[in-house]
């Protein structure tokens, strides 16, 4: 395998023209929220194409099934990839996050497994942390494992995962220990979505898709080695993958293949297609917003530019990620708002109708990745220095903090 980016952008080029399928050739029905099986099929298929071709997994180790180059390798093959069909949908949560989380905190045989197993496209991971109960406090989660002999018993409930539906493998945060404080007794697990006792069920969102799920666990049996990390280690996986989840949705992981989430196609559309659709192109009000937007995208990518080279030399800490996500959010809300402001009336009828579809899920960028609050808390405390907020149940047992009105 070269080392050289260009040397290895030229054979990325020419392999992609001879063996991608082209993006204008791909089917639109596969964007229908109602197609997500053939969508997710077609994800894994184009997953393994990348696998066969020696494209998969670039920047993961090889001993893991990927290629062990670096970031710029994978980004210099994600810039030819723009106008072919990639399996975006793969990247988040499956790359991005979990495989990335289990090649910092899994053991061997987890990373050789899962990723490798991502990699070849024949699995999908999903996260399993929010709960019903719950709101930002991740630590204070209340589904329970339960060691009985060589095996832990799972039973609680998780929600807002998305695609759990397709997945095969969920890393999970329960609770393990009660009588310590909250960060303390928590144990990450990998949990085989298939396994008897799990019940998952689809969440209709007010554009019409089922993407995300929430889960049941009753009397779920997992092997021990199904622990990542430590037992009670818990916190320092789930932060591990909350830094993972932040990179990503900022978008500044190094492992994912192509750019993107497998966004809907009226987010992608530009805007000037946009204003030219509706009649207002000429509107100097309407290229001053299409200015803006561009100015945006251009300073969130310096941006994480600037965070990706300071989180990989040491020069910024590690929770600098948040100003990633935090960026991405606000460029997406206004980039969301322009597009309903060019449309006007047309983005709710017609050929442009999509647009205001796409505006009813605008608040989704403020809650995936963590919250937009919890990012400026994070930024605020971990990075600024500023002091913490005050917290009733900071050192106390878990066992002994008030629930629900109690």
């Amino acid at each position: 395998m070269t080392s050289s980016v260009e040397e290895f952008r030229i054979r990325a080029k020419e392999w992609l023209a001879a063996n991608m399928p082209r993006l204008e050739d791909r089917d639109p029905s596969l964007d229908d929220p109602e197609n997500d099986v053939a969508s997710w099929s077609r994800t894994k298929e184009l997953q393994k194409i990348l696998w066969n071709g020696g494209f998969a997994g670039i920047a993961f180790p090889s001993a893991y099934g990927g290629l062990g180059l670096t970031p710029e390798h994978q980004h210099a093959f994600n810039r030819e990839s723009q106008g072919y069909e990639m399996p975006l949908r793969i990247n988040v949560p499956t790359l991005a996050i979990c495989a990335a989380t289990v090649l910092d905190m899994g053991s061997e045989q987890q990373k050789r497994d899962r990723i490798g197993g991502a990699l070849r496209g024949d699995e999908l991971m999903v996260q399993f942390l929010s709960e019903p109960r719950g709101g930002s406090d991740l630590a204070g989660v209340t589904t329970r494992a339960e060691r009985d002999g060589d095996v832990w018993i799972l039973n609680g409930a998780k929600i807002w995962s998305s695609g759990a539906y397709a997945a095969d493998y969920g890393l999970c945060l329960v609770r393990t220990d009660w009588s310590v404080p909250k960060h303390a007794g928590l144990t990450m697990f990998l949990v085989p979505v298939h396994t008897p006792g799990i019940t998952i069920r689809r969440i209709r969102q007010v554009n019409g898709s089922t993407e995300f799920c929430e889960e049941f666990f009753d009397d779920v049996m997992l092997p021990a080695d199904s622990v990542v990390g430590e037992v009670n280690g818990g916190w320092a996986v789930a932060s591990r993958q909350l830094y993972w989840e932040r990179t990503s949705m900022g978008g500044g992981s190094p492992y994912v293949s192509g750019w993107g989430r497998g966004i809907p196609a009226a987010a992608a559309r530009s805007l000037a297609g946009l204003a030219r659709s509706v009649g207002r192109l000429d509107d100097v009000a309407v290229r001053e917003l299409i200015g803006e937007s561009r100015a945006n995208h251009l300073v969130q990518s310096a941006l994480v530019r600037r965070v990706t080279i300071g989180l990989t030399t040491g020069a910024l800490p590690g929770p600098s990620a948040s100003m990633t996500r935090l960026m991405h959010a606000e460029t997406d809300w206004r980039d969301s708002d322009i597009r309903v402001d060019i449309a006007g009336s047309a983005a709710v009828t017609g050929a442009t109708g999509e647009v205001g579809e796409l505006s009813l899920n605008r608040q989704a960028g403020s809650l995936g990745g963590g919250s937009t609050e919890m990012a400026r808390n994070v930024i605020s405390e971990r990075v600024l220095g500023m002091p913490r907020e005050f917290a009733a149940d900071r050192d106390v047992p878990f066992k002994d903090v008030k629930q629900g009105r109690a």
